[in-house]
């Protein structure tokens, strides 16, 4: 029996840490396309005519299907009867074919208003609800492969380094999330918004790749330890999940994973549109400041992780953390602490927090639940989970856009005004473009003239009752006509565009600017939201600690054994 024991893949350091590292890689891909588009949400207003509850359904939409059709209770039942390898595969897979329908839905030509009518939601425009259906699917994979990992982890590390190794894990797959932060938008501005969901696509296939490659792993494992006698285990059956939702030490976990979650990923969503918005950072920077956040837990996140591991303390790791969580929250709503210095700083203890708590949480459902009830456990808190960051999102965006009623209209102004100034200037001079390219300069034309304003002009805004669109969107017109002249005969396209880009955006700016039109969110309702949802969970991880306590699961107690 010990001999057994001793040959146990498991038993050597090189190749549990090397399973670890090449799963946790299928999910690296994953955080990024999660935020994707998210820093990108200034563009997708002004070159798709997005509005604030638009991206607000688009980024609740990873959830529809795991929490409407039930998919990630399923995906829990599959994994505890199928397996890791089988479980995996289909998951990874099902991320690439959400990222493909996803970029296919913002690049197809829709006919401009297309839209479709929902029950109980109302009118949608078409590549929002084909753009939503997308991620989605890539929500199923998503949810399906981290449950997974979570599983594959546990089997790698029970009895040894677990918290580290799941601090670890996320470290690796927060680096999707920071890269997603730092270069969406610069992609975006550099090629155009679809680029950065077509890097997406390439980071879903090299995920498979990766999984694969876990396979042999696992396998390797499996066969490693086939002559270990081991007490056998009774096959999951479906009245195990009554078991595991009757545990209300699990729902206290469930819930502060809720609360937690919900106050750092949805803000993540809006992050850089908050960063540019509040405090006048310029576009090619501003997600370097929410990036900030999962670079830390990177390191953080497996420091803590290994204090679990040796000292324990669990419980309380996840109270300090819902504390700091309500002071970040807090302090980012007052509005004249505008200094963009602030905010990184602010940023970085978000950060800290997002490491105590998962880096306590998920190791401690082992502690709660059997291991045969594993998968479904980690299913039924990401289902729970994952409600909470359908509803959430959903909410912000739509508070967002009622307290700023006019600033989505108001874009559309100057993106049909300079679309128009194009389209005139073009027919004047008898000049024929590439379709394709001349949407591309339209799209960047009115994205760097209301990057420009947010950025550097400060106003008091005409209240929208004394604006008249059709006069405004005129005035742009003329002005940009009147100042563009007569473009070069004879220069390539790429010139005709350049100059007519360069002219347009000054010309724009100074009607917008003239006319004092709004076009700066107020984040400052939906950041006390968020403090909201610290102050619930510093709840929730006091009542988890109280009922520790009582029924002794041993949260506070060291993970290694001695």
């Amino acid at each position: 029996m010990t001999e057994a024991i001793r040959k146990s893949l498991r038993e050597s350091p090189k190749a549990r840490w090397t399973a670890m590292v090449v799963v946790s890689l299928s999910m690296f891909g994953a955080y990024y396309f999660n935020y994707a588009l998210s820093p990108v949400k200034p563009i997708l207003e002004s070159a798709l005519g997005w509005t604030s509850s638009d991206f607000g359904v688009y980024t609740s939409a990873y959830a529809w299907f795991n929490v409407y059709f039930l998919m990630l209770i399923f995906s829990g039942i599959i994994l505890d009867r199928l397996g890791i390898k089988i479980t995996g595969l289909g998951a990874t897979v099902l991320m690439v074919v959400g990222t493909g329908v996803n970029y296919w839905a913002i690049t197809a030509p829709f006919p401009a208003g297309a839209h479709v009518t929902l029950p109980l939601v109302g009118d949608i425009k078409t590549e929002v609800l084909l753009s939503s259906i997308g991620f989605a699917i890539f929500g199923v994979g998503s949810e399906a492969t981290g449950i997974t990992v979570s599983k594959a982890i546990v089997k790698w590390f029970k009895g040894k380094e677990m918290a580290l190794a799941m601090g670890l894990q996320m470290s690796i797959a927060r680096l999707g999330t920071a890269l997603a932060l730092a270069i969406s938008l610069p992609l975006a501005l550099h090629f155009t918004y679809r680029a950065p969901v077509a890097f997406a696509f390439i980071l879903m296939l090299l995920g498979v790749i990766a999984f694969i490659t876990y396979i042999v792993l696992d396998t390797k494992l499996d066969k490693s330890e086939a002559h270990i006698e081991v007490e056998e285990e009774e096959p999951f059956r479906l009245r195990d999940i009554v078991m595991i939702i009757s545990n209300k030490a699990f729902w206290y976990i469930a819930i502060l994973c809720v609360l937690f979650y919900g106050a750092v990923f949805p803000f993540l969503f809006y992050a850089t549109d908050f960063i540019i918005n509040k405090y006048h950072v310029s576009p090619s920077l501003a997600g370097l400041i929410p990036s900030l956040l999962p670079f830390g837990t990177i390191f953080l996140t497996p420091f803590f992780g290994g204090i679990y591991d040796k000292k324990g303390k669990g419980a309380t790791i996840m109270i300090i953390g819902a504390v700091m969580l309500i002071v970040v929250h807090g302090f980012l709503s007052i509005p004249t602490l505008d200094n963009w210095i602030f905010a990184a700083a602010m940023v970085v203890i978000l950060g800290i927090a997002f490491s105590l708590v998962p880096s306590a949480m998920w190791p401690s459902v082992p502690k709660i639940i059997p291991e045969k009830q594993l998968g479904t456990a980690y299913a039924v808190i990401f289902f729970i989970q994952n409600i909470g960051l359908m509803l959430i999102p959903l909410l912000l965006g739509v508070v967002l856009n009622s307290t700023n009623p006019n600033v989505a209209p108001n874009k559309t102004i100057i993106r049909k005004a300079v679309e128009m100034s194009y389209t005139q200037a073009l027919q004047k001079e008898n000049i024929t473009l590439d379709a394709k390219a001349l949407n591309i300069a339209i799209e960047k034309t009115t994205s760097g003239v209301v990057d420009s304003i947010v950025e550097s002009a400060s106003y008091v805004p005409t209240p929208q009752s004394q604006i008249n669109p059709e006069k405004v969107e005129n005035t742009i017109v003329s002005n940009n006509l009147d100042m563009l002249g007569s473009p070069e005969m004879g220069v390539t396209q790429e010139k005709v565009l350049d100059k007519m880009g360069s002219t347009f955006k000054k010309a724009t700016f100074e009607v917008v600017t003239k006319e004092k039109l709004n076009i700066r969110y107020d984040y400052q309702y939906d950041i006390l939201m968020f403090t909201l949802l610290g102050i619930l969970a510093l709840l929730f991880a006091f009542l988890l600690k109280r009922e520790d306590f009582k029924k002794g699961y041993g949260l506070e107690k060291p993970n290694i054994e001695s």
